[in-house]
């Protein structure tokens, strides 16, 4: 169907209706984006939390065959009704200015209190799997215990791998972009930490933080084209698993969010580790509990219990809502 004005082609998907909803939605983007930058948490574990997981993969999804054969023809107002811009748009929003603006402060946290973060970050989670729980049909039935079982059993291998030295050959930024990205998508996996693990954080980063160096511009351009086809591949798989069996893929990847816990326990005593260009990476390492009960401890503890709280309480108040 022909769309006869632009403002048509962008109401015609799903989004924010108003300047509440819109700022809203920005917000959980922006989320998004903090969780994106921390190696171990995933952007779409706080998609999941915040109950924009099915839209968001609905929005990727939407970037289909039509949408690229009225950009073919030309045929802007018809791409613009095709694709859900309007949700995707303040999302990924969100999502940049997290980035842009937060980078240096997460690293700063992540490195100089990692112990306080990590326990906000384990509190949220820790809810959030609560709420999903419910969400289950029959939770205890077989069906779904295996179900979340291999999603337990998985991402419990996947936080435990041992970052390596990789190639910086074109092909491997290539299938890093799209390892990353399909991380990303998934709850309880980081793209991020991946990234860690194949070698490639550290060298994509600084690429990111220096794009006029020489020839940061082409790694990024290979690694974005990477994310690219990750994205609208296995979103479109994941979305199909969403809609056609979701209970059981909600059990599977409730099952990643409870097994991804390992990487996100605070306390931890590192067991081996390497220095690579001045600064050290982590091998193995194990997760203790607290040896003492000083400040940061205290702190840490008492911001478990907050980052718990506030999930339980915005679950009550969406609920409440609807």
């Amino acid at each position: 169907m022909k769309v006869s004005s632009w403002k048509d082609a962008w109401n015609e998907g799903p989004g924010p209706k108003n300047r509440k909803d819109f700022t809203i939605l920005y917000f959980k983007g922006f989320l998004m984006g903090i969780a994106d930058l921390i190696p171990g948490v995933s952007g779409g574990t706080i998609a999941f939390i915040t109950g924009i997981y099915s839209l968001f993969l609905d929005s990727i999804a939407s970037i289909n065959k039509d949408f690229l054969g009225h950009l073919i023809r030309l045929d802007f107002k018809s791409a613009l009704s095709v694709i859900h811009m309007r949700f995707i748009f303040p999302v990924l929003f969100g999502i940049l200015t997290a980035m842009l603006t937060l980078a240096r402060v997460m690293h700063y946290l992540m490195n100089e209190h990692p112990i306080p973060t990590w326990a906000t970050f384990f509190g949220l989670i820790c809810a959030s799997i609560l709420i999903i729980w419910k969400q289950l049909d029959n939770a205890f039935s077989p069906k779904m215990l295996f179900s979340i079982t291999i999603g337990a059993i998985f991402a419990y291998f996947m936080v435990s791998l041992i970052p390596v030295e990789t190639p910086e050959n074109f092909w491997f930024i290539y299938l890093c972009g799209i390892i990353g990205i399909t991380a990303m998508i998934l709850p309880g996996l980081s793209g991020s930490f991946l990234l860690l693990i194949l070698g490639k954080y550290e060298y994509i980063t600084g690429m990111l933080k220096n794009p006029f160096a020489d020839g940061a511009l082409v790694v990024i351009f290979v690694f974005s084209l990477g994310t690219l086809t990750g994205l609208l591949g296995f979103s479109k798989i994941l979305n199909f698993f969403m809609r056609e069996y979701k209970q059981t893929t909600m059990a599977f990847l409730t099952g990643i969010l409870i097994g991804s816990m390992k990487k996100v326990w605070p306390w931890k005593e590192v067991l081996d580790s390497v220095v690579i260009r001045g600064k050290v990476k982590v091998l193995r390492e194990i997760n203790i509990t607290p040896s003492s009960f000083d400040t940061e401890n205290i702190i840490s503890l008492c911001l478990i219990f907050v980052g718990f709280a506030v999930v339980i309480l915005l679950e009550k108040k969406a609920n409440k809502l609807n």
